[in-house]
């Protein structure tokens, strides 16, 4: 069996944590493991191997966080634009099929589980009853009347294995319900939240599709079979992906078919989908204040006479007075205050941050790259300073700018420096200059990681302004 992990969304109801660049399924929330990399090792002894489905920029980010945990037994589908959830799983399915995986099991990437006992049980009998060709949802019993979820409405007068493993036929998928219809679902006892989660034979997926959404599943095919393809990932041309339907799973299939079934999972779920769900998951103190520290350093939470809220901080005292049920998120460059149970609607700041057109809403003030990472420590209209750090054997790639000039310095490590048609080797304390238009490349030769300031200079500072002439991260399109 193949888990496909669907990896590729940016979570807008966890921002200012999670951001395009880097969303909150690598966001280490516990335990020093991402929401990723638990979803790997949740399922690592029970499938043989996974599929992620990502986009161009994340997959660096999955490959950095898979070489953490020291999992080997992976393929990529890299998306070069998002097409919803239906052109992921269809394209899944053609690999998976190809590789005659035998079942695929679909989970997002950014869900907690924790009664694994259960969870165990439960994909066993999804396995069984998959034999039959049916497509085995996963639905959760819900414990409130929540906003943010789809339902699954069972037929609970359909057919039992046995008392203590239940399963149904679906009647029908529901959208996101206001409070008043949640409120209804929440008093009948055949409504299940919609996991996201389900299990089945990838070759009766795809049948069902040929018949109920025909378009979508020959452009997906097309879009698979003119992919670059090597070992470890398959990479769709952006022409053949912008050619496939924009739709859900739900939407183009399961809503259509009768071969759906629902599994009630007692699986201790939550999709981490907003901060009222991580509130739920995170220890309280003894005022029912959940906190959590997103830096190394040990920062410090200041209480008077205060309850029931969320504190996130990247590593500043937070002092809260008088106050309850706050959410409070500080991060580098943004502040967010919320009431608690209004978290959904975070999603609008993002909205009014893009009519801005303001980057915040794209990435940190560290962004994670394939070769290492760098961090903008001043921003102004006419220069802009960064901390670059350069892995090991790394190099970025070979490129030139055409409103900006650079000055680099190195603070640790060696810098091989490409600069038209000469090489120089830097050391610690060392510099050289970029001028604008010059052709330039930076890498890091030596063994342990190389940092160094850059001083950008120029009318146009922003990221767009990189022409790419070589690349060793397949970043030229």
């Amino acid at each position: 069996m193949t888990n496909v992990i669907l990896c590729g969304g940016s979570g807008t109801r966890l921002w200012p944590i999670s951001r395009e660049l880097f969303p909150k399924q690598f966001y280490k929330f516990k335990d020093n493991l991402s929401l990723f990399q638990q979803t790997v090792l949740r399922n690592k002894d029970l499938c043989d191997d996974f599929l992620i489905v990502t986009n161009h920029e994340q997959y660096f980010l999955a490959l950095d966080q898979l070489e953490e945990i020291e999992i080997k037994n992976f393929r990529f589908i890299v998306e070069p634009a998002p097409r919803n959830t239906a052109a992921a799983i269809a394209l899944a399915c053609f690999d998976t099929k190809n590789h005659k995986s035998g079942f695929v099991f679909i989970t997002p990437s950014d869900h907690i589980i924790q009664n694994d006992g259960n969870y165990k049980n439960i994909i066993k009998l999804a396995k069984d009853l998959a034999k039959d060709n049916s497509l085995v949802l996963f639905g959760i019993k819900p414990a409130h009347p929540e906003i943010g979820y789809g339902y699954i409405e069972a037929n609970t007068e359909g057919e039992n294995i046995s008392k203590d493993a239940p399963y149904y036929s679906v009647n029908s998928f529901k959208e996101k319900p206001d409070k008043d219809t949640a409120l209804a679902y929440l008093s009948k006892n055949n409504y299940f939240w919609n996991s996201g989660m389900f299990l089945f034979n990838p070759e009766v997926l795809l049948n069902e599709l040929s018949l109920y959404c025909p378009s979508l599943y020959e452009s997906a095919k097309n879009a698979y079979n003119n992919a670059k393809k090597d070992l470890t990932s398959v990479r769709i041309k952006l022409e053949d992906m912008l050619n496939i339907e924009e739709n859900s799973i739900d939407y183009a299939l399961l809503e259509k078919t009768s071969s759906t079934k629902v599994i009630p999972s007692d699986i201790k779920w939550s999709d981490m989908g907003s901060f009222d769900s991580l509130y739920a998951e995170l220890e309280k103190d003894s005022d029912n204040n959940a906190k959590l520290n997103s830096s190394d350093s040990i920062s410090s939470f200041i209480n008077v006479n205060s309850k029931k809220n969320l504190i996130l901080s990247s590593g500043r005292t937070i002092a809260v007075v008088d106050i309850e049920d706050l959410i409070i998120v500080d991060t580098d460059d943004a502040l967010l205050i919320s009431k608690r149970g209004s978290s959904q609607n975070v999603k609008k700041v993002v909205e009014k941050l893009k009519e801005l057109n303001s980057e915040l809403h794209f990435q940190h003030l560290t962004v994670h790259r394939p070769w290492g990472s760098y961090t903008v420590l001043l921003d102004s209209p006419a220069y802009k300073i960064k901390k670059i750090l350069v892995k090991p054997k790394a190099k970025l790639s070979l490129q030139k700018h055409y409103h900006r000039s650079e000055h680099w310095i190195v603070t640790s490590g060696t810098a091989l420096v490409t600069v038209d048609d000469k090489k120089i080797l830097l050391k610690s304390n060392e510099s050289t200059y970029i001028p604008i238009g010059s052709l330039h490349r930076l890498e890091n030769p030596g063994l342990i990681p190389l940092v160094l300031i850059e001083a950008q200079v120029g009318e146009y500072l922003k990221e767009d302004d990189i022409v790419r002439i070589e690349d060793s991260y397949n970043r030229i399109d």
